[in-house]
């Protein structure tokens, strides 16, 4: 018999964020949920690290793979982290406790692992990031949500 005792405000709400306008909607419904169920918020960024030069809103300068590989990925960590903050400040209220999540991959393989532990999913229905080919769209919101563990989907 497995452990259900854990109520919705031991583990936190996961949502999908690429930058792009649906996924800025889809972190400000987290953050409002967040703070109605009194939980955390842990921001996923999923990114293609690939030999472009150009990540969205700066052009990279590192001149090895290594160095690129580092400067994407804390791109992306410090966009996510000034959108939270944004969105949270806009939002008003109590404020959550958020983790920012950045990791190679698959978005929607990355989605399902960083919310094994979650009450709740959030992702948006499609992606247009300004971040290059990073998150979210409408596959991977599909894909994750036919694979979804068996709790909310937003």
């Amino acid at each position: 018999m497995s452990d259900t005792s854990a109520n919705s405000s031991d583990r936190p709400i996961v949502v999908g964020t690429d930058g792009s306008p649906p996924a800025r909607h889809a972190v400000l419904l987290a953050l409002r949920e967040a703070q109605l169920r009194g939980t955390g918020l842990r921001a996923v960024c999923a990114y293609d690290y690939g030999p472009d030069r150009y990540a969205g809103y700066e052009w990279l300068t590192a001149s090895d793979d290594a160095g690129l590989y580092v400067q994407v990925r804390d791109i992306a960590e410090q966009a996510v982290t000034d959108t939270v903050a944004e969105l949270q400040k806009e939002l008003g209220g109590t404020p959550v406790e958020v983790e920012v999540v950045v990791e190679p991959g698959r978005p929607s393989q990355v989605l399902l692992e960083a919310s094994a532990d979650a009450c709740l999913l959030v992702v948006g229905s499609r992606g247009a990031s300004s971040w290059g080919r990073l998150m979210t769209g409408a596959g991977p919101a599909r894909h994750t949500a036919a694979h979804a563990a068996p709790w909310d989907v937003i």
